[in-house]
């Protein structure tokens, strides 16, 4: 009776040992599905969009609201005191407004002005780096308190006590030659009214040629005074300035590396 009880008991042991074995592959198989199903959704969704616009022109994108993006936040500037206006019923002038007849130039949240963006940086840079040292040390000593040089064959010769030797050289050489020239114009809306009078300033411009779709932001920070009086306003005097100039279509896809690529160069560290 033991002997039946202790070979059934192991029967089942082992059965459950093969049950837990498969219930984990079976875990395994769940779990890498799983993964596969998030990195699909990753990039799949772009994958089925652009699928669905083959042999048609990218689309625009839509007019929206600035301030109703997720990724909007009020800009936050130093500002001094504000000043009480005070004016007087039966006079035409009051304290704090800029002219006397009504300035059409854009001064208020949703007005528009353009922004001539004109930029041509260059610079050229050459440097060159050399080092050398040479150092040699001999104590010229062949003999220091009995001191004296064995071989491996067990004869004794007369040494010296120190010698040293050592040679050290660098060279580096450097050079930048960087040139970049944008000049376009763009319209821009006022999407915020600062304290001091400043206008938080931001535009968008899409073209599309063919199937190629270039991009131009601007935003930054403006003085009213700086608006010329045509309403515009050149990129040079916009404070904390974003100027972005880019594109999106098929040469750009063409010059940009795979996704797996762009995965390895992330994560090999060789």
């Amino acid at each position: 009776m033991y002997k039946y009880t202790k070979a059934f008991s192991s029967e089942v042991g082992t059965g459950s040992r093969e049950e837990n074995a498969s219930k984990q592959k079976v875990s395994r198989v769940f779990k890498a599905a799983a993964l596969l199903a998030v990195l699909s959704v990753a990039t799949g969704c772009s994958a089925v969009d652009r699928l669905s616009q083959i042999g048609e022109a990218p689309k625009l994108n839509a007019i929206e609201n600035p301030t109703a993006q997720p990724g909007y936040k009020p800009v936050q500037m130093p500002m001094p005191k504000p000043e009480v206006a005070s004016y007087n019923a039966n006079s035409l002038w009051r304290n704090g407004s800029r002219a006397f007849f009504k300035d059409q130039r854009a001064a208020r949240i949703g007005d528009i002005l353009t922004v001539s963006v004109n930029i041509t940086d260059k610079a050229n840079i050459a440097n060159e780096t050399q080092r050398s040292r040479t150092a040699k040390e001999d104590s010229g000593i062949s003999a220091f308190i009995g001191s004296q040089t064995i071989t491996q064959s067990n004869k004794i010769l007369p040494g010296k006590l120190l010698t040293t030797d050592s040679t050290s050289s660098a060279d580096g050489k450097g050079s930048v030659n960087r040139q970049e020239s944008l000049t376009t114009n763009v319209a821009a809306v006022v999407t915020q009214v600062l304290p001091n009078g400043n206008l938080v300033v931001e535009g968008k411009q899409e073209i599309r040629v063919n199937f190629e779709i270039r991009e131009l932001i601007v935003a930054g920070i403006v003085r009213p005074e700086d608006i010329q009086s045509d309403n515009t306003i050149d990129s040079t005097k916009i404070a904390q300035a974003r100027i972005a100039y880019g594109g999106r279509g098929q040469i750009m896809d063409v010059q940009q590396p795979r996704y797996g690529q762009q995965v390895s160069d992330i994560l090999l560290p060789f």
